[in-house]
This record gives structure tokens, C-alpha cells and sequence, in this order.
């Protein structure tokens, strides 16, 4: 397969993760009470476990290489910054749809530094497509419960919309090995980016709502996510 058809492949993969996550949100009915509690919490670790992994072990490291340190520490903190930004905006609008926000907000930076990463022909950029689609899972079961529960939309329409915002990974994957493969600074800046509004997400959404009461199981979660993101990496590095 040529560089383009692998960034389509593995970003469109990784993209179909949302509306698949959504669809067993649709179909496994968990209750408020008891097992299926702890489980929904656990899922929502798993992607905040997974979602760290893509920082510490692809964005931070692959970020940090083109730039220096001033532009490096700007990028980063210039990601959460805008994350809290966004968090505050809907907060005001009265929207819920921050779990929706938020993987969107990880999925395209993610899409444009995989695209770049195969022009620079490194293993990165299947790593972080690996670690897309376990983060997007989760994200997505998350983010259909949501809104499912604060709007009006029909489960046809919110897979709907999961399954068309998929293409929008591979739009930003060609976008990267097209247009920023011969900006590796500019690349490195974006991943650096996303690294910084991942971790004000993790922090600000899913780590609060992981925690469950008198239940220890759902942190396990969190560690099984970055777990299999340290498998990859160990595998494919």
C-alpha cells in the first residue's frame, strides 16, 4: 500500500471507532445501580487511561523533537488553554456535548500528525492510530449516552452523524502528508497541541466522572487503557 492509502486506512479505522462505540452504547442498556455502574465508570477510565498514552508515548515525545523549549512549553500550554476555552463557551451556551467536543477536539490534531508522521516513514503513526481507535471507542459510547440523554436526537441520528464525523480523520490524515510533511516543526507544534487539551480533558471530564463512591474497580480502567497503549508502543517501536 502507497503512504496515502495507509493514512486513509488507518485513519478512517480509527474514525469508525466513534460510531461503533456509539452503537454498543445503543445496544448494552446499563443501569444507575450496582455492576453496570461500576462498568460505565470503567469505560470512562479506559478512555482517559488510553488517552494519556497517546500523550506520554507518541504527542509529548514525538513534539518535543522538533522544537525547542520555549515554543514547546507555548504549544502545550496554548492546547489546554484552548480546551478550557471551548469547556467554558459551552458551559455559558448550556450545551452538553462536551464528551462530543472532546473527542473531536483529540481526533483531528491526531489525524493531522499521523498523516505527517508517514511522510517521515516512522512507526509512529501507526502507534497513535492504534491508540485513536482505543480512545475513540470509549469517546464514543461516552458521547452517544450524552447527548442521547440531553437532546432531543434519535440513535439513528447521533450514528449517523458518529459515522460522518469518522471522515473527517482521513481529510486531516492526507491534509498532514500532503501539506505539513515538509513542516515538521508545524507538525510537532500540532501534536503538542492536542498533548496539552488531552490532559485538561482527562483531568476536567474524565478523571471526575471515573471516580465512583465506595468502588475501586473503575481506576483499573485507567490503567488497562494505558497498558495496552504501552503494548503497542512495545510492539511497534
Amino acid at each position: 500500500m502507497d503512504a496515502w492509502e495507509k493514512v486513509i486506512a488507518l485513519t478512517l479505522l480509527a474514525g469508525m471507532a466513534m460510531p461503533l462505540g456509539g452503537g454498543i452504547a445503543r445496544v448494552v442498556r446499563l443501569g444507575p445501580h450496582g455492576l453496570e455502574n461500576e462498568l460505565r465508570h470503567g469505560i470512562v477510565a479506559f478512555g482517559g487511561g488510553a488517552l494519556l498514552s497517546a500523550v506520554a508515548l507518541v504527542l509529548v515525545p514525538d513534539g518535543v523533537e522538533a522544537l525547542e523549549l520555549g515554543p514547546a512549553m507555548l504549544c502545550f500550554l496554548a492546547g489546554g488553554l484552548a480546551f478550557m476555552g471551548i469547556d467554558i463557551a459551552l458551559n455559558r451556551s448550556g450545551a452538553s456535548a462536551s464528551q462530543l467536543v472532546a473527542m473531536l477536539s483529540d481526533f483531528v490534531p491526531e489525524a493531522l500528525a499521523l498523516g505527517a508522521a508517514f511522510a517521515y516513514g516512522g512507526g509512529s503513526g501507526v502507534l497513535l492510530a492504534l491508540l485513536m481507535t482505543l480512545q475513540n471507542l470509549p469517546e464514543g459510547f461516552n458521547a452517544y449516552r450524552e447527548l442521547r440523554e440531553s437532546t432531543h436526537y434519535s440513535a439513528r441520528r447521533l450514528l449517523t452523524m458518529f459515522f460522518a464525523m469518522a471522515w473527517l480523520g482521513p481529510l486531516a490524515g492526507l491534509g498532514g502528508l500532503w501539506w505539513l510533511s515538509d513542516y515538521p516543526a508545524a507538525v510537532a507544534a500540532i501534536m503538542l497541541f492536542a498533548a496539552g487539551g488531552i490532559l485538561y480533558s482527562v483531568f476536567q471530564d474524565l478523571a471526575p466522572q471515573a471516580r465512583l463512591e465506595r468502588h475501586w474497580g473503575p481506576p483499573l480502567g485507567a490503567v488497562l487503557g494505558f497498558a495496552l497503549g504501552i503494548a503497542g508502543h512495545m510492539l511497534i517501536g
